[in-house]
């Protein structure tokens, strides 16, 4: 196969990722709660916004051993299991509740060694793998809208929290699909419409299409940890809805590198 990574490299790159590469300077964070000891208090209770909400920004990663599917921990006992990177459904008994015709999709793609999943192409990986690989992300939380600027590939996410609705005017599909987003108490809640057909959730490809309605509950329940639970309502691709978690925390003194997918790749020699 004459990709200038495989799937499964990448994969492994991605799970390694850190910013401690030194392609920036460290910088210390501002206003960072701190133990006697000088550590970073991650129990300290989360930064608010002038209105009152949890402020999500900062620099986050997913927590170490959630995000592949051999190393995954247990589900919480409050909550919805897991998100695996390599296989979404890595703690989900009995696995996804796939229609027919996508189970044969799905194994066709894992059948194939995850080829053409979009990430091994230099195309946008999708909101799943975005939450689940191990590459940090920033959110920036502003008072109309949240941007996520994803250190791998370089993807930016736009969640509108201003309230307008979802687009009803047939307009073309995104790769990101389409978010707006609310407050529900302490917990962001976004509502995810207008995917392209045939996207990946994961590395091994389970499908996602453009009936799909994704949401994401966005809860920080301290300084350092973030808890975001997904459903994916996708009535082509699945019998019924399902839902995971993915588990971020802080990172401090640290900020995103650049990653150019397309500067070295090789494709097709």
């Amino acid at each position: 196969m004459k990709h200038c990574f495989t799937v499964a490299a990448l994969a492994a790159a991605l799970l390694a990722a850190t910013s401690a590469t030194a392609q920036w300077p460290r910088y210390p964070t501002p206003a960072v709660p701190r133990t006697a000891d000088g550590q970073v208090d991650l129990d300290a209770p989360a930064p608010r916004t002038a209105e009152g909400y949890p402020d999500l920004s900062g620099l986050w990663r997913v927590v170490r051993n959630s995000q592949n599917a051999d190393a995954a921990p247990e589900p919480p006992p409050d909550g919805p299991p897991v998100a695996g990177f390599r296989d979404v459904a890595a703690n989900i008994e009995g696995g996804l509740p796939l229609q027919p015709w996508a189970r044969t999709m799905l194994d066709e793609r894992e059948a194939g060694g995850s080829k053409d999943n979009p990430e091994a192409h230099c195309l946008p990986m999708g909101n799943m793998q975005f939450h689940t690989q191990g590459a940090p992300r920033r959110y920036v939380h502003t008072p109309g809208m949240i941007i996520i600027l994803y250190e791998a590939s370089m993807g930016v996410r736009q969640i509108f929290s201003d309230g307008r609705p979802s687009p009803d005017n047939d307009p073309q599909p995104w790769w990101y699909g389409y978010s707006t987003g609310r407050w529900d108490d302490d917990t962001f809640v976004v509502v995810t419409t207008h995917f392209r057909d045939g996207e990946w959730l994961d590395i091994i490809g389970s499908p996602l299409t453009d009936a799909a309605t994704v949401t994401e509950r966005f809860t920080r329940p301290s300084f350092g940890r973030m808890e975001i639970d997904i459903t994916v309502d996708d009535p082509r691709a699945y019998t019924e809805p399902w839902t995971v978690r993915v588990n971020q925390e802080i990172m401090v003194d640290e900020d995103l590198i650049e990653f150019v997918c397309l500067e070295n790749q090789r494709f097709g020699q």
